[in-house]
């Protein structure tokens, strides 16, 4: 979906996928509002054009952005089947997309017109570093599902961030619950101790392993959880990042 953007901070960004339309239209108006650059990539090419939003028309659904000043460009980007966009906006990096572009006119000067994404990734700085868990001696947290799910259920994990993490539902218990929000579960960090937060599910993957079994990837955030919290869930970042560096290191 973000093919131009495929890098260490974009390997989970469904985890970060906003779609409320409400909040994208706030979003991209705030950007224009602000007149933040913002970089347009055509799919297939490494042509770059620096364009900015000159107008958000909810009611026709389309964005309004600026044109390229190189004709030739202009007509690359008029002819592509692809489209993508980075910005930031108060350090928040935004990414989104379009099929394509069509001329307009904005204020009397040519203008792109694209319609407004049905969704953008939202990537807050804190949340770029996301990094693997142990796979032989897996963190869990515990869930405190209803009795018809069997009750309080434990769930290793596959990833953390600062902004939330990654569950492994190799049973199915819990379908695909997206948006579904479990209360004060229990993260237990080696070394570090339990941390108690709220969690959101916001994405479903499935996945089949290398034995052909079937296993999901929830990727769920971090909802109400305290700044102490926070800060412990930093450290064990911290220390599974030197272990794996001193691994490294051990290699070479």
């Amino acid at each position: 979906m973000y093919p131009h953007f495929q890098d260490t901070a974009l390997e989970n960004w469904h985890d970060f996928e906003v779609e409320s339309r409400r909040e994208i239209i706030s979003l991209l108006r705030g950007i224009g509002a602000k007149k933040q650059l913002i970089r347009m990539l055509i799919q297939g090419e490494n042509d770059v054009c620096v364009t900015s939003i000159l107008d958000v028309d909810e009611d026709s659904n389309t964005v309004i952005l600026d044109t390229a000043v190189d004709t030739a460009q202009n007509k690359r980007i008029l002819s592509a089947s692809r489209l993508s966009f980075e910005t930031s906006l108060d350090k928040v990096r935004i990414l989104f997309a379009a099929d394509s572009a069509s001329a307009t006119t904005y204020g009397g000067s040519p203008a792109y017109r694209i319609p407004v994404p049905a969704s953008l990734i939202r990537l807050q700085r804190r949340e770029y570093y996301r990094i693997a868990t142990p796979v032989s001696n897996p963190v869990r947290v515990l869930l405190k599902l209803p009795e018809e799910l069997g009750g309080p259920t434990s769930f290793p994990l596959a990833d953390i961030s600062c902004g939330g993490i990654a569950i492994l539902d190799n049973k199915m218990i819990l379908g695909e619950a997206i948006g579904r929000e479990f209360q004060e579960c229990k993260l237990e960090l080696p070394e570090i101790g339990p941390v108690i937060t709220d969690l959101q599910v916001r994405n479903s993957l499935d996945l089949t392993l290398l034995n052909n079994k079937s296993n999901r990837r929830l990727g769920c955030e971090f909802m109400n959880i305290s700044r102490g919290s926070l800060a412990a869930v930093q450290r064990y970042i911290t220390r599974l990042e030197r272990e794996r560096n001193a691994r490294i290191a051990g290699l070479n």
